[in-house]
């Protein structure tokens, strides 16, 4: 990927969004610039004008920690937005690529998969470029079959924008597709040098309008907790909580455990899954064993 696009893509887009009033600055009658101007910005960051207009046109500048930090803050950047910019940045100065090493699941993970099967909870792993690496029988049942699908297609992003039946399965679709496009851009922020990256997004860009455009917002999210509808085909609509856990062993590999309110009828149909789900099928096999 073009580091030093990705970076001025990344920051036009973000001052793009600021309006002025959020930045402190007066309201101007008749204002015709959407958000704030670069003039603005470069004042509100402490640098020059020129330093930044420089920046934001993608020639060769190696930012500053210092620099960098201050236009995060004139651009009211949230966490992950702000973790985003500052692997931009490292990127644009040669930061050398990480070694992409084999994924593993470990064995206690799948231990863990399977006893939450026992309780009628969905989890799954996923690694880098949001890969499928390993789901329980439950998660397989709410979702999809993953073990039936061929291994390039065991990935999320894939899933929900070149697989019908996620715009089925997702009443809210659309924001959860954003969200997935974003959770992305903060991966491929960290490992701007992963072929496989670039692969996946030149394939999703050219077989869905959808992707695309939501690829060119430059959006960027973390997920750590939240919660989705699912319209699944045998127990109906369910709303589900979900936490995200970091593996410790590899940092790239995150634990989604699905939860429902006790008492509620979401956590009704989460028996009702678990009841009509093929217990004689594996508990929680390696998807995308030795993934790189």
């Amino acid at each position: 990927m073009d580091h030093n696009a990705e970076l001025k893509q990344f920051l036009r887009s973000r001052r793009a969004k600021l309006r002025p009033e959020d930045a402190g600055l007066p309201q101007q009658p008749g204002r015709r610039v959407p958000g704030l101007r670069r003039e603005e910005l470069a004042a509100l960051a402490g640098v020059s004008v020129d330093y930044y207009v420089r920046l934001e046109q993608g020639r060769n500048l190696n930012p500053s920690e210092a620099v960098v930090d201050a236009i995060a803050r004139a651009l009211r950047l949230d966490d992950a937005e702000r973790d985003h910019l500052f692997d931009l940045s490292r990127a644009r100065r040669g930061r050398r690529p990480a070694a992409m090493r084999a994924q593993q699941v470990p064995p206690t993970v799948f231990r863990l998969l399977e006893s939450l099967d026992a309780a009628a909870t969905p989890a799954f792993v996923v690694g880098r470029r949001m890969d499928y690496l390993a789901v329980n029988r439950m998660a397989r049942a709410l979702i999809c079959d993953f073990n039936a699908l061929p291994a390039q297609d065991r990935n999320n992003v894939r899933f929900m924008f070149l697989d019908p039946y996620a715009r089925e399965l997702y009443p809210d679709w659309a924001s959860v597709a954003s969200e997935t496009v974003a959770v992305l851009r903060s991966y491929a922020g960290r490992h701007p040098d992963d072929p496989a990256l670039t692969a996946l997004v030149g394939e999703l860009s050219v077989k869905c309008d959808d992707f695309r455009r939501r690829w060119a917002d430059h959006e960027v999210h973390v997920r750590t907790s939240g919660s989705k509808r699912y319209r699944h085909p045998v127990v109906g609509t369910l709303t589900i909580d979900y936490q995200a856990l970091q593996l410790p062993e590899d940092a790239e590999q995150t634990l989604f455990v699905y939860t429902a309110s006790p008492g509620s009828e979401s956590a009704e149909a989460l028996r009702l899954l678990a009841s009509w789900t093929d217990m004689t099928q594996p508990a929680s096999a390696p998807l995308r064993e030795n993934a790189p």
